[in-house]
């Protein structure tokens, strides 16, 4: 079959099938055609036009018509790429000129399946019938000047289709009379349709039009049962825009068919005439008239299970209700007006008619199933909604406003209430916690109707325990539930390692509530839920969390500090990706911007600094192991040494207090100056600066225990602990500059050269007098010997001046290091800072342990000195004392003849007194915390 367009009169004629070798000559010449380069195909369509372009030129034989074919219309067309040859293929150019009787233009040459399924259309057999009324394709489409469907200026745009028709099926055009055809305004009658007005009046491309319900090329009468209005097939032409029509069809549809066809649904046509189709209200046997004869009475009533229950109905509380434009029996529907009464057998309401979807999911609901095992308490619709008096959901007085959600559901689940006493094993106070969290002080205090509700979780009427894995809140869905809202969020986390279609482990993955908790998902830039991140990290990451808490970010969190940096700072929230990807906070073109956020003056080698390293892995991190190790060897070493060096000392300790008291002590005895008033102050200021680095320090090396927590909180936090720590820090270098300047100055009054000054045998720089005077004292403390003949400074002294210088120098470079990190790391790398850490915390705690502990017991607390020596208050002691523990000072100051000028009045009470109470104080604070420190280290830490 050939479909031939005739330039007169298109008509459709049946030709003998074309030998292979014709077939195979179309192919070639269509093929060289359609290969031609575009300026060839532009000659000939131009050679075309020459003739063609004259709006004047007519047919001189045949039927009357015009030959002219408009350019500019053709260049816009669909075939304005083709050439005139392609569809008028026989018009071959001979002088300028072509035959006279040029052939049908055959629209199958590319159009094969659209003229194969005309052919048996309605249409197609009234054509080949020789129906001069019959369309044929130009008659739809036009013919030089054919548009695309989507093109406003279009035959076939879906508004202009109408009007197409009409040319054939209006009552103007005759046709009816012609073909003797029932309906004569077919368009007519649609133009004030539903569908029409849509069309017509609003403009709406998604009206139905006529294609819509018979087809484009294939319109077939409707009793053809292929037609796709044919009485079994409309149903599905309907519901291709009407796709959720027939589940609220089970009730509107006129009762009598029902009743006549109990089996059989009606088609759509049966009560929406096709071309007239309206809104319609469905007829019912029974008014509201009818029913209200009876409900109206106030007194009517009725015993159920032995109690009276009232039938009375307000009708106007359906006035403003989302039912009030429905009829009693709409929702009744088992009322019949043969039976007496009509509704004797009405029974309960089933909304499920009308709103199957929604009943559906109910049915399957914890709530659902609760009412099929006869639960009392179990929610039904009318439970929510309301009976007579359903409200919209956009009404804010309605029970189901967003609004009025979390009171609704609170009916059941508040604490104390029907279904929170039956499960008591469930959670608890689940709506008082909703109320203070992120989303209930959205609703509740900022009025915000975006913000989730109960429903949003759990759906409106397809509730199902977490366990269920078909349940909105189940471990597997909750992230999608909570994508409804947080769909960026989402979409981030879908791309994280925490994402099982990212990260495939038979382990459990993270979801939402994990971290969010449900009920009481509180703002995540809130304080308890940065602190608490750690602890929700943990629970997957427990060695990673372990270390984090070594470092000072770690550290300084366990004291309450919000600001510094969380899990979620550095790897970010959802998108958390392995340093190895690009888009991952931590790889190497994003870390030191990730670590800017902190700390503006980042840069590459700062971001070399070991976030999570551990002293405890010499494998991985070995240079931090034999660091740790070191320093751990010499502080066991050191206290060690002179805790036993106390130890034996003690007993003898003891004798000389014994024989001290037994001579007795004359008050007014005089006094020999130790200690200048410069000694004092710098002494003063050492006591006063290492008690803050102490304390604050100590505070955070052992962050983990309740002690130290309470007196970052005592102090106001650890920014001001901090701001404390480096004040002191500050005093340090200030008494240490102070001490090299009075050096200076002492050696320079004394005109001797720096070597005669330091290794002068009276210096505080260690010599071999000092080593014989240690084992002298050894042999004392064991009774081999007489007490040495101690100078002005002892060993023990020494040492611990020397420690000062030490101290000063190890744990003041750590902790300038530590203090401006992102300067030293411009010239030291990122690890270094790691070892700067355990080197200042270390240090410090040997330097806490040996003051607090050998220093105050070499001071103050021997038997002979206790509870405290006050001479470096004072600046000086008795004669008898000095004689007796400084015999080799006293010597050379009685041959020198200065023991006169070093002869001074005892201290004032007043003097006494006050060093006293600062000493013990500070003695007491110091003790206190080696008290802590142990226990924090030997049990807690445990």
């Amino acid at each position: 079959m050939r479909l031939q367009l005739l330039d007169d009169r298109p008509a459709i004629r049946f030709a003998a099938p074309v030998s292979l070798f014709r077939y195979f000559c179309r192919l070639v010449i269509v093929l060289m055609v359609l290969t031609l380069p575009r300026s060839q195909a532009a000659a000939d369509n131009s050679a075309c036009f020459e003739c063609h372009e004259d709006k004047d030129l007519e047919r001189e034989d045949g039927p009357e018509g015009s030959l002219w074919v408009d350019e500019k219309f053709y260049g816009i067309s669909v075939h304005a790429d083709m050439d005139c040859t392609d569809c008028h293929q026989d018009a071959e150019l001979t002088d300028d000129e072509h035959k006279k009787d040029l052939g049908a233009v055959d629209c199958t040459e590319c159009h094969e399946e659209q003229a194969e399924t005309y052919k048996g259309s309605l249409h197609g057999r009234a054509l080949a019938g020789g129906d001069p009324d019959a369309p044929n394709c130009s008659s739809c489409h036009g013919k030089h000047g054919i548009l695309p469907p989507d093109d406003r200026r279009s035959l076939t745009y879906k508004i202009n289709i109408p009007g197409v028709c009409s040319k054939c099926h209006s009552e103007a055009s005759g046709l009816a009379d012609r073909h003797e055809i029932g309906e004569r305004r077919v368009v007519e009658t649609y133009s004030m349709s539903i569908h029409g007005e849509g069309v017509f009046k609003r403009g709406l491309t998604v009206a139905a039009v006529c294609t819509d319900c018979h087809g484009s090329h294939n319109v077939l009468p409707h009793e053809d049962p292929k037609s796709l209005i044919h009485h079994d097939n409309v149903a599905k032409t309907c519901m291709m825009c009407h796709g959720e029509i027939e589940q609220v069809h089970v009730q509107v549809v006129q009762e009598h068919l029902w009743q006549e066809q109990p089996h059989q649904i009606p088609a759509c046509v049966d009560c929406h005439k096709p071309h007239k189709v309206r809104q319609l209200q469905a007829k019912r046997g029974l008014t509201d008239a009818d029913c209200m004869a009876c409900h109206d009475d106030r007194e009517m009533k009725r015993v159920v299970d032995g109690a009276e229950q009232s039938l009375f109905t307000d009708r106007s509380v359906l006035f403003g209700s989302a039912h009030e434009k429905l009829t009693c029996a709409m929702c009744h529907s088992n009322v019949f007006r043969y039976e007496n009464p009509p509704c004797k057998h009405v029974g309960e309401v089933d909304c499920g008619k009308c709103h199957a979807s929604a009943s559906s999911a109910f049915v399957e609901s914890i709530h659902g199933k609760l009412v099929q095992q006869g639960n009392e308490v179990a929610p039904k619709c009318t439970t929510c909604h309301g009976s007579h008096d359903v409200q919209r959901r956009s009404d804010v007085t309605a029970p189901i406003n967003i609004r009025n959600i979390p009171r609704l559901c609170g009916k059941c689940h508040r604490e104390g209430e029907a279904a929170a006493l039956q499960y008591e094993g469930e959670q608890h106070e689940i709506i008082e916690s909703y109320h203070v969290s992120i989303h209930g002080k959205g609703l509740m205090e900022s009025g915000l109707v975006v913000t989730a509700v109960c429903t949003s979780c759990h759906t409106s009427h397809g509730e199902l325990p977490a366990s269920d894995s078909k349940s909105s809140v189940a471990r597997e869905n909750i992230g999608h539930t909570c994508g409804s809202c947080h769909a960026g969020i989402a979409e981030k986390f879908a791309e994280s390692v925490h994402s099982p279609t990212v990260t495939k482990t038979d382990k459990k993955l993270p979801v939402c509530n994990d971290c969010h908790s449900a009920h009481t998902i509180g703002r995540v830039d809130a304080v308890d839920f940065r602190t608490g991140i750690m602890d929700r990290c943990g629970k997957c990451h427990e060695k990673l969390t372990a270390a984090y808490f070594d470092t000072y970010h770690g550290k300084v969190t366990l004291l309450g500090e919000e600001r510094t940096a969380k899990c979620a700072d550095c790897h970010s929230a959802h998108s958390i990706l392995p340093p190895t990807d690009p888009r991952s906070t931590l790889s190497r073109d994003k870390i030191v911007g990730t670590c800017g956020k902190c700390h503006p003056g980042s840069h590459r080698r700062f971001a070399g600094y070991l976030t999570h390293a551990t002293h405890k892995d010499p494998e991985k991190y070995p240079v931090l192991y034999y660091t740790f190790w070191f320093m751990t060897i010499l502080l066991v070493g050191t206290l060690a040494f002179f805790t036993l060096h106390t130890i034996l000392w003690l007993p003898r300790s003891l004798k000389v207090a014994l024989d001290r008291r037994k001579r007795g002590h004359d008050p007014a005895e005089p006094h020999v100056r130790r200690f200048i008033g410069y000694h004092r102050a710098t002494h003063l200021l050492v006591i006063v600066s290492f008690f803050g680095l102490a304390i604050t320090g100590m505070m955070l090396k052992f962050s983990y225990a309740g002690w130290a927590q309470a007196l970052s909180a005592f102090l106001g936090g650890f920014e001001s602990a901090g701001m404390i720590h480096r004040l002191c820090a500050i005093l340090t270098f200030v008494y240490f500059g102070m001490h090299l300047f009075h050096l200076f100055q002492v050696k320079r009054n004394e005109g001797v050269s720096w070597l005669s000054f330091i290794f002068h045998p009276e210096s505080l720089v260690p010599n071999l007098r000092d080593i014989k005077e240690f084992f002298q004292t050894l042999r004392w403390f064991f009774g081999g010997g007489e007490r040495p003949d101690y100078g002005r400074y002892t060993y023990w002294e020494k040492f611990d001046y020397f420690a000062v210088f030490w101290g000063v120098a190890i744990i003041g470079l750590s902790g300038l290091m530590l203090w401006f990190s992102e300067g030293f790391t411009l010239v030291l790398p990122g690890w270094m800072l790691n070892v700067a850490t355990i080197v200042h915390s270390d240090e410090a705690l040997l330097a806490s342990g040996f003051i607090f502990t050998v220093h105050f017991f070499n001071t103050h607390f021997r038997p002979e000195r206790f509870p405290l020596d006050p001479v470096i208050f004072t600046g000086s002691l008795p004669l008898s004392e000095f004689k007796e523990e400084r015999p080799r000072e006293y010597r050379l100051a009685v041959q020198s003849g200065e023991l006169d000028s070093m002869m001074v009045d005892p201290p004032t009470k007043k003097l006494l007194r006050a060093a006293h109470i600062f000493g013990l104080s500070m003695l007491l604070i110091g003790l206190t915390l080696v008290g802590l420190i142990v226990y924090a280290m030997f049990v807690i830490y445990r």
